[in-house]
């Protein structure tokens, strides 16, 4: 595909996560409600998985609701939790014709049963898609996720299954809520706030951060291609050095 952007498709991101910020401060600016902000949001949601799945990204991570997003006023709640239904079930016949399959992560039993409900009848229509995997981070916090997977490894312990010595970090992450899934390769965050606000912490820690002062609703496609285009500019070492690095690419073209 041809973009304004000079980006290498082979060298797309596998996974991509994003802090989707900015939606009420977007509608306050326009003089406009939170919701008409969260409205205008999904537009965007529609557009990023589109260009994602265009450029061939695997994985694409969306924090939709985290579980401190209960506190908001109920209103805002129960706006959230109907637009986030009503959307995916419109969006659900383009996600199967792309071959989008839909996922979840998250504290689901804290879900209002109609969302949950519908939500999973949707997952259950994209099952057999193969291309793209849209996880929507729905009541999630990576604490939660983190206290979630030691009360389990712990359970595993005391039944036997693990002894302490068995746990290392591959047990870890097969306990987390994205066990199968791989780490992101990228972080982007819109809204101008430069933080993880408990997000994938386990997952980003080597995640390459892209941050931007544009509101979720002015995030476009050639936003995307463009965190992209920065992120190969940028050399990842794990923590080797450059010249490791180097040598370990020769070697993969010889």
């Amino acid at each position: 595909m041809e973009t304004k952007y000079d980006i290498d498709l082979q060298r797309v991101p596998a996974h991509v996560a994003i802090i989707m910020d900015g939606n009420g401060r977007w509608a306050r600016e326009h003089g406009m409600s939170r919701s008409w902000g969260h409205e205008n949001g999904v537009t965007t949601v529609r557009q990023i998985t589109e260009i994602a799945t265009d450029l061939g990204v695997k994985f694409l991570t969306l924090y939709t609701f985290s579980t401190e997003n209960w506190n908001r006023p109920q209103a805002e709640v129960d706006a959230l939790m109907n637009l986030i239904v009503v959307s995916i079930e419109q969006q659900t016949p383009d996600l199967i014709k792309n071959n989008v399959r839909l996922t979840t992560i998250g504290d689901m039993n804290r879900m209002p049963a109609f969302a949950r409900e519908r939500l999973e009848r949707c997952m259950a229509d994209t099952a057999a898609c193969t291309g793209l995997v849209l996880v929507l981070a729905l009541s999630y916090s990576s604490r939660w996720e983190l206290v979630q997977a030691a009360r389990t490894i712990a359970a595993d312990v005391l039944d036997g299954k693990l002894t302490p010595q068995d746990i290392d970090a591959d047990v870890m992450a097969a306990h987390l809520a994205t066990a199968g899934m791989p780490d992101p390769d990228l972080l982007i965050r819109t809204g101008g706030d430069l933080r993880i606000s408990n997000y994938l912490l386990w997952q980003l820690a080597y995640s390459e951060l892209y941050f931007t002062d544009k509101y979720w609703p002015d995030f476009s496609k050639d936003d995307f291609v463009a965190a992209i285009a920065d992120f190969q500019q940028r050399e990842r070492r794990y923590g080797k050095t450059s010249e490791q690095v180097k040598q370990e690419q020769d070697d993969q073209k010889e």
